[in-house]
C-alpha cells in the first residue's frame, strides 16, 4: 500500500488508503457513512490530523484522519464480489493481505492465471470487473449483501445500514444515487401513487429508512429489527413499521 498523503496543503485530491474508514461529521464526531478503499475525494481542508474531504462519486462531506488518505491512483477494476481478499501472492494459500468490500477500487497490473495483481496483493480475478463494467439489477446486487450486519453509518460488506446498500445496489448497475435516504427519496425515480403496482427493483421509503422490491410480495433492506441484511414479507414490513412507531410509506418510486 502506499504511504498516507502526510501533508495535504499542497494536494487538493487523494483516495482512501484503508480497506473502510468511517467519514465522521466532524473531528472525533460520529460516524456518517463510509468510503471504501480507492474511493477518490477531494481534499477541502486539513488540521491537527484530520482532513475535510468530499467523495468524487456522490459529493458526500465528513472527517477523516489524515492517515487514511493516500495519493491518487487511476483505478482499472472494482470489486464486484460481496468481499474478498488480496494476498501476498497468486496462491490462495499464500497470506492474506487485507478483506476488501464490493466496491472496492484497485489497479491491476497484470493478471496470471486466477489472480490479479494490484497494489495491495493478489485478488482473484473473477472477484474483480473493469471499471466502467456494470451490474444489471440493483436487487441481485443487495442480495449478494444478504446477512451483512446492520451498521448505522456503514457502506460496506462487513456492516451496511439502509441507505449504504441501496446507494451499492445502484451504483454498480450505473445509476446515480446519494448516500443517504432523505435525499435519495428526493432525487431518485418518479413518485407513484398510493395503491401502485410493486415491482422489482422499485423503492420503498419511510422516514429514516429505505428498501428495495424484490417483487410483489417481499422487500430487501438493512434493518435494525433483524439488525442485518433481510428479506421480509412487503406488507409485514409496512406493518411492522408503523406499530414500532416510524410511520407509514412515504414514498413508492420507480427507477425507469
Amino acid at each position: 500500500m502506499s504511504g498516507p498523503v502526510m501533508d495535504t496543503a499542497a494536494q487538493e485530491r487523494a483516495r482512501i488508503a484503508l480497506p473502510v474508514v468511517d467519514v465522521l461529521r466532524r473531528p472525533d464526531g460520529p460516524r456518517d457513512r463510509q468510503f471504501l478503499y480507492g474511493a477518490p475525494v477531494l481534499i477541502l481542508s486539513s488540521q491537527d490530523g484530520w482532513a475535510q474531504i468530499r467523495a468524487e462519486k456522490d459529493g458526500y462531506t465528513g472527517y477523516v484522519p489524515v492517515a487514511a488518505l493516500t495519493a491518487p491512483l487511476e483505478a482499472t477494476h472494482w470489486v464486484s464480489a460481496p468481499a474478498t481478499h488480496a494476498y501476498a501472492q497468486g496462491d490462495f494459500k499464500s497470506a492474506d493481505q487485507c478483506s476488501l468490500s464490493f466496491g472496492s477500487l484497485l489497479r491491476v497490473s497484470e493478471t496470471s492465471g486466477r489472480f490479479a495483481a494490484t497494489e495491495l496483493g493478489h485478488v482473484p480475478a473473477t472477484h474483480l470487473m473493469p471499471i466502467g463494467s456494470l451490474m444489471q439489477d440493483p436487487v441481485t446486487v443487495a442480495e449478494g449483501f444478504l446477512g451483512t450486519p446492520y451498521l448505522w453509518g456503514g457502506d460496506s460488506r462487513f456492516g451496511i445500514d439502509c441507505s449504504g446498500l441501496v446507494q451499492a445496489a445502484l451504483m454498480a448497475c450505473g445509476i446515480a444515487c446519494p448516500g443517504d435516504s432523505g435525499p435519495q427519496e428526493r432525487d431518485l425515480g418518479r413518485a407513484l401513487p398510493e395503491g401502485s403496482t410493486y415491482m422489482r427493483g422499485d423503492l420503498l421509503f419511510w422516514k429514516g429508512h429505505v428498501a428495495l422490491v424484490r417483487d410483489g410480495e417481499s422487500i430487501i433492506h438493512a434493518n435494525a429489527h433483524d439488525m442485518a441484511v433481510a428479506i421480509e414479507p412487503l406488507q409485514a414490513a409496512i406493518t411492522r413499521i408503523a406499530e414500532q412507531g416510524d410511520g407509514p410509506v412515504t414514498a413508492h418510486k420507480r427507477l425507469s
